[in-house]
């Protein structure tokens, strides 16, 4: 019986951990918004995209070494 408990309890605690890391990551990559300076390295593309939740214009940035991108507000 002790095991039987032991097992799930093992379980629960696995749960809530996945829970608790699940939303720092949810949290950081959904809930990010565009900023108000362009950081060094980042050069302006022709893309231009508008959020339908806020019809805001946004103009994406592109840092060619790191391949990452950055949206900016206009």
């Amino acid at each position: 019986m002790k095991w039987i408990v032991g097992f799930y309890g093992i379980q629960l605690i696995i749960l809530i951990i996945l829970i608790i890391g699940s939303w720092f990551i949810w949290d950081r990559r959904f809930k990010a918004k565009p900023g108000e300076q362009v950081p060094k390295g980042f050069v302006r593309t022709n893309e231009v995209s508008f959020d339908p939740t806020t019809n805001k214009r946004l103009v994406v940035y592109f840092n060619q070494e790191t391949g990452e991108r950055f949206y900016k507000e206009e």
